[in-house]
Formats: C-alpha cells, structure tokens, sequence
C-alpha cells in the first residue's frame, strides 16, 4: 500500500519504520529538513520537506493517490487540517493523531462529520493500560481483547513459585480456563506444547477470562492485592486521563507536579486528588512524600530518563510496583535488567493500533481485524480476526486444518462463548479468532494455513 506519514517525531519514525518493515511504499513529510535526511537514510521511503496541512506539499508527497495518510505532528490542529485535506484531495483513508483532552470528547462527532477514518490518542491508550495493570496487580502487562471480556497478562514466575515444574497439561487440568500462550526463558521464546515444564524466573503470557486469571496468580502469591493507593510524578495528558479512572475505583492517589500553574490546574479539577507543587525527580522530595508508603508508583514525566529514575528509586524504597512511561522505544532492550518492571510506551501503543488498521484495510479474505499487539519486545504478535464471511477456515475441524508452525488459536470468542478449542471444534462466519504467533507474515486469518 501507498502510505504517507505526516510528522516526523518518535511516533512518526516509529510508524514509518513498522509500515517499512511490512513492504508499504513509505512517504513521509515533515517541515525539519534533518529530520527527514535522517530517516531517508535510515529506511526505504521518500521524504518531502514542508507543512504537511498545505495542499502542494501534500501533492508533491503524493497524498492524492495514497491508500492511506496519516497526521502525527505534535499539533492537533495541523494533524485534524492535514488529515480533511487529504480526505479532499483523494486519500482513501485518513488517520489523525488527536492528543487534547477537549478534543477527546467530541471525537465521534470528528470522525463522522469531518470523514477522518481513524483518530488515535496515544495519552488516552496509555492511561487505559495503566488502569488495566491496576486490575492485575501481578502483571507486568496486561492487553485486552474483545471489549474487555478476555485479557493476555504477562507475569513473571516467582522462585519457590507452586508452578516451578509443573507441565502445561498438570497446570491445564487445574485452571482449564487459562491458555499459556507464550513463555520467555532465559531470553528465547517459544509457542509451548503441553508437555514443556515451567521453571521459575519463565515470564508466562497469561489468555483468559479476568476473573480466571486473577484464581491463577492467586494461587501463586496469595498476598499481592489490587493496590489501594498511587503516587504519580507527573500531571500531564495522560494523568489527567488516568486520574478518573483511578477515583472510580476508589483509590488514594497523589500528583507530584513541578509547574506551579499545572499543579494548580489539576487541583481545581480533581478537588478529591491531592496534588503537590514540587520537583518529583528529587529524592528528597519522594522520600519527604513517604513514596514507600504507596502500593504502586507511576512515573509520567515527559523525560524518559527521569521517569526510568523515579522507578528504580521507588522500587528501591520498597515500592510493591512501579510503572514507567518511556516514549522511545529503542530504550527498552536497555531497561530490561534494570529493575523496572511494568513499562508503558504510548507511542508502541499506537503503532500498534495503527499496524491493524493498515492490515484491516489490505484484507480481503472475509476477515477484519479487530485488534493487534506486539509482545515480547516485539518477537510475537497476538491478533484478533473477526471471521465476516465462510472462508477456507471456516466450517472445518481444527484436526482438519494444517496450520503453520509458531501458530497459535488462542481462543475463539463466539457470542457469548468464549472457546479454547480442541480439535473437535470449528471456526465460523461471526466468530472472533485469537491467534498468537511468531511469525511476521500473518496478515489475514487464511495465512495461519499451510
């Protein structure tokens, strides 16, 4: 496909990379001249300098005849002008990236009356998948599918752990609900069989029902709650998503913020927050703030670097969990052995979530896809295939089918079923299909077949 990307900051060097990486004709604008000899050079795309919400540079890039264009400069406006402009002028579908939290609450009335297909919030993503941690207090990830219905959650066995040693087949006849789909050892990962043993120290990514999944990590550290309590460094965009969703579920939270006017803001609008003029990079200022007395810490500073620091301090004062906002991506291999154990990254959020709109639009198997995650540092893909019509998959015996290796049927989602299937059963037309695997070339759900 012919895609162009307007902007060329870490989402949009993020996105032109992935899109690269999956064989699209890349075009990307931006109005800094460096920046776009940079990733000239650094991928195979074609790069135009200027505004990309003017029409003659969007012409020059070759918005006309573009299958897909997508705005995601630091402005809304420029992003929500470029993206009507190459509605106008012929792009099949537009994408917009849309940060303010005015704007977010009128964003079907944007979509619908300004023909913008997509508009992404990586602020909004972010706090949702922070609040989905604080529903898995044992996660180091947590990916919902399917409304909220079934979840994959990523936990990390514990030593003196009650699975060390056991089979996926013991463990699958004490909590049949819950699928094993993927196990990291020792920095490998595998697509397991039933007969692989669990040692501790293996992260396990955990498919199932909330409420089943909770059963299994309570089996193995009883004593860890859902936290109670949060301090955030940090009153930016995604705390002030973040903060309704943690009164709702009655939590005592404090903002550290270091702008006066900021701080202030936020106090006025969440009278029931308390909120604390004060730098929160200073140790002295965490430790003055009894940070050890908080169930879990979430740095949300727009420095990668302090929020890194902030983590590892708190997990060194005896905070139970920490999670950290890094926006560059190429930092994660690096934070790995660091002592940091849940890392968001609102910019990978959205690639992602962007990598399954493309690959919805490409399909025309009778298959859209509904939802699309990368894990394990991005050597899995887990994806949600909503089966619109009969297809080759359909109406057949999974014992049937030949299915490819490092190909997973996680589950299937049937109305209000949801199936983790033997051999005796079927895909239909209407079902949702999650399937895990680790390879790069599964872009409809005929590709899972030999």
């Amino acid at each position: 496909m012919d895609i162009v990307v307007c902007g060329a900051g870490k989402l949009g060097e993020t996105l032109c990379r992935d899109l690269c990486a999956e064989d699209h004709h890349v075009a990307v604008i931006d109005t800094s001249t460096k920046r776009i000899e940079q990733m000239v050079n650094a991928a195979d795309l074609s790069g135009v300098v200027g505004n990309g919400a003017l029409l003659e540079i969007q012409l020059e890039a070759g918005v006309a005849t573009c299958d897909i264009f997508i705005a995601v400069t630091p402005d809304d406006e420029v992003n929500i002008i470029a993206a009507i402009t190459a509605k106008k002028i012929g792009a099949r579908y537009v994408v917009a990236r849309v940060r303010s939290p005015e704007y977010s609450l009128q964003m079907n009335f944007l979509r619908e009356s300004l023909g913008i297909n997509l508009m992404i919030n990586p602020d909004f993503v972010a706090a949702r998948a922070i609040e989905n941690m604080m529903h898995f207090p044992h996660a180091l990830g947590v990916d919902s599918f399917n409304d909220g219905r079934l979840y994959i959650v990523d936990v990390e066995l514990p030593e003196n752990s009650i699975y060390d040693g056991m089979s996926l087949k013991e463990i699958g006849r004490q909590h049949g609900n819950v699928l094993i789909g993927i196990i990291e050892r020792n920095d490998s990962v595998m697509i397991p069989r039933g007969d692989v043993v669990l040692k501790a120290g293996d992260r396990l990514y955990l498919t199932g029902l909330p409420s089943e999944i909770r059963a299994f990590c309570r089996h193995d550290l009883p004593h860890v709650k859902r936290p109670q309590s949060a301090l955030i460094v940090g009153g930016g965009r995604v705390t002030r998503y973040l903060l309704p969703r943690l009164e709702k579920m009655q939590m005592r939270v404090k903002v550290i913020e270091q702008n006066e006017s900021q701080a202030e803001r936020l106090a006025g609008d969440f009278p029931r927050v308390e909120v604390i003029w004060e730098d929160g990079t200073d140790q002295e200022i965490l430790r003055e703030e009894r940070v050890h007395h908080y169930d879990v810490v979430i740095a949300l500073t727009g420095v990668d670097e302090e929020n890194i620091l902030i983590s590892i301090y708190a997990h060194h004062e005896g905070v139970a969990k920490t999670i950290t906002k890094v926006n560059r991506t190429n930092l994660l291999k690096l934070l790995s052995n660091v002592g940091l154990q849940s890392i968001i990254t609102p910019h990978r959020l959205i690639a992602d979530q962007i990598i399954r709109f493309v690959r919805s639009m490409e399909n025309t198997e009778g298959a859209d896809i509904d939802a699309f995650y990368r894990l394990s540092g991005g050597r899995v893909q887990v994806i949600q295939f909503h089966i619109t019509n009969t297809i080759e998959a359909c109406e057949r015996q999974l014992y049937q089918m030949k299915i490819k290796s490092g190909v997973l049927i996680l589950c299937i989602m049937r109305e209000d079923e949801v199936l983790f299937p033997a051999g005796n059963d079927e895909i239909r037309a209407g079902d949702d299909v999650l399937v895990v695997t680790t390879r790069p070339d599964i872009r409809d759900i005929t590709d899972i077949l030999e």
